[in-house]
Parts: structure tokens; sequence; C-alpha cells
């Protein structure tokens, strides 16, 4: 509504309306706001101990895979590596935290099949292909968690943009709409109260 909304008892009316409301908001969009910012708080902890997860498991499988390469070959291990099959076993569904959409990466842990005969390698081998398959899992996570982290940073920052529209203009100017509609009626009251007893008097003269 204009601040220069015709004084009227209807508009009055119209301008408590809307000032409920937007108080209303101000307080629903405060707790959304502190509610995706104790998940968001959580996703970091998450990330942060994954992180170091997929550190020592990177420095133990990087190990690994150099005895492999010391003890088969650079080139034989290469060609072992090409041979892996692609794992399309990894679906992304999503679920709803306050209306942000954040993703749920569901994946069937289950290691491929072996592509190569044990009796032509060495333990070595084995061990790195169990280490790169921890990552591979670590990193599933630590993907799901940044990217939910990321979106859930979005939601937040829209979520505090509309609440300080609300708290710094919104309300403000539906306080003001209020306070100067109620004066204006308040003041023609008067009025009416001085002109009618103006009337009286002339009459009881």
């Amino acid at each position: 509504m204009n601040l220069n909304t015709f004084p009227t008892k209807g508009n009055l009316i119209l301008a408590k309306n809307s000032l409920a409301l937007a108080s209303q908001g101000y307080v629903l969009m405060d707790k959304k706001r502190n509610i995706l910012l104790r998940e968001l708080m959580g996703l970091i902890d998450q990330a942060k101990d994954i992180q170091s997860e997929i550190d020592a498991t990177f420095t133990s499988a990087y190990k690994a895979l150099e005895r492999a390469n010391i003890e088969l070959g650079i080139n034989f291990v290469q060609e072992i590596a090409t041979s892996m099959p692609i794992d399309d076993t990894i679906r992304i569904k999503t679920r709803s935290i306050m209306g942000t959409e954040i993703p749920l990466v569901q994946h069937d842990p289950t290691p491929p099949a072996l592509t190569y005969a044990l009796y032509s390698t060495k333990e070595s081998l084995d061990d790195a292909r169990m280490q790169f398959e921890k990552v591979k899992e670590l990193t599933i996570k630590l993907s799901m968690v940044e990217n939910s982290a990321y979106r859930l940073a979005g939601s937040i920052r829209k979520t505090q943009k509309r609440a300080n529209a609300l708290k710094n203009i919104t309300i403000p100017t539906y306080q003001t709409l209020v306070t100067n509609i109620t004066n204006s009626l308040e003041e023609k009251d008067r009025e009416e109260f001085t002109r009618l007893k103006v009337i009286k008097r002339m009459k009881d003269s």
C-alpha cells in the first residue's frame, strides 16, 4: 500500500492486516534461516571429518599403488586399470529441507569383479584397488555433503535477504502507514466532535 493511501477505516484494516502478515512472514523467514543454518553447520562438520578420512586414505592408496608399480611395472598396472569396468551404480535423488532441494546420492558399495588373474599379480595391487575403492566411497559422500552445503548456503542468503527486506522495509512501511491513518482518523474524529459541539451550542443558544 502507498504511504499516501486515503485515510479510511477500511484502509486502516487493510494496513493492519498487511502489517500482521509481514510480521508473521518475518518470523517464519527467521525460523527457516535458523533451521537451515543448523543443517549447514552439521554438513560442514561432516565435510571436515570426511575430508580428513579421504586425505589419510589417499595417502595409503598411493603408497600401495607405488608398491604395485615397483613390483609389477607401471605399464602392467595401467593396463589393468584401463580394464576396470565403469561404475554405473551411482543414483542421485533429492530431499527437501525447508523447501531447499539437496542431493541424496545412493551407491551400491559392492566391489567390481576382478579383471585380472591373481596368479599374475601381487598383493600390493589388491591393496591399492581396495584403498582406491574406499577413496571412491568417501568422495561420493563428500560430493553429496559439499553440494548440499552449497545449496543450503545459497538458500540461507536468499532467506536472509527476504527477512531483511521485511524487517527493514516492508514492516516499517506498514507501521508508518498504520500510524498515519490512525492519526488522520483521530484528527477527523476530533474535528467532528468539535463541529458537533459548536452545532449543539448554537442550537442551545
